[in-house]
């Protein structure tokens, strides 16, 4: 955070370095993520229904309770790291406050829709499908969203506009108030 507040984003090398490795590792996890999904269903309901309850005609077994439960562990714990990680880079990024709380929260509702949509399709009702279908695309593009407006900062975001954020910040403060520390 002192790079933010000092001024120092766009001066320190090392930062940016370790930012644009991260960003380039998680795109080669986006990446694996939409080939994982579409090697085992696509963007159609029925497609989605057969992965998780099995089809017949394509001697597919429906998913068992253990093997979900198995994969909803690792990645509520791997995501949230993730998402932890990614959005807290969010605090970095010169944009408008109002718009961070959206950025910040989008990609965890999705991510938690995403890995409940597969229990609810399992073991609730089939037409819970469309919401798998939906909360992965927005999985997806709420990543690399968080991923290109990561780079943005580094190569062509404005130190200017965190200058204009604080300034007013410290206009609503009260005479005597101290800011709060933020992380």
């Amino acid at each position: 955070m002192r790079f933010v507040i000092t001024a120092e984003w766009s001066k320190n090398r090392l930062l940016q370095t370790i930012i644009v490795l991260f960003v380039i590792y998680i795109g080669v996890l986006w990446v694996s993520n939409a080939l994982l999904y579409f090697h085992k269903m696509n963007l159609t309901y029925t497609s989605v229904v057969e992965y998780y309850l099995g089809s017949e005609a394509k001697f597919l077994q429906p998913r068992s309770y253990q093997g979900m439960l198995e994969i909803s562990h690792f990645h509520f714990f791997a995501m949230g790291i993730l998402l932890l990680t990614l959005t807290h880079l969010m605090l970095f990024v010169p944009l408008p406050p109002a718009r961070k709380p959206f950025l910040i929260v989008w990609p965890f509702v999705s991510a938690l829709l995403d890995e409940g949509s597969n229990w609810l399709v399992r073991f609730v009702h089939p037409y819970f499908a469309y919401l798998k279908i939906a909360s992965f695309l927005s999985l997806e593009v709420s990543l690399a969203v968080l991923m290109g407006l990561s780079l943005w900062a580094v190569f062509y975001g404005s130190q200017e506009s965190y200058g204009k954020t604080a300034v007013q910040v410290q206009s609503r403060q009260q005479p005597g108030e101290d800011l709060e520390p933020v992380s």
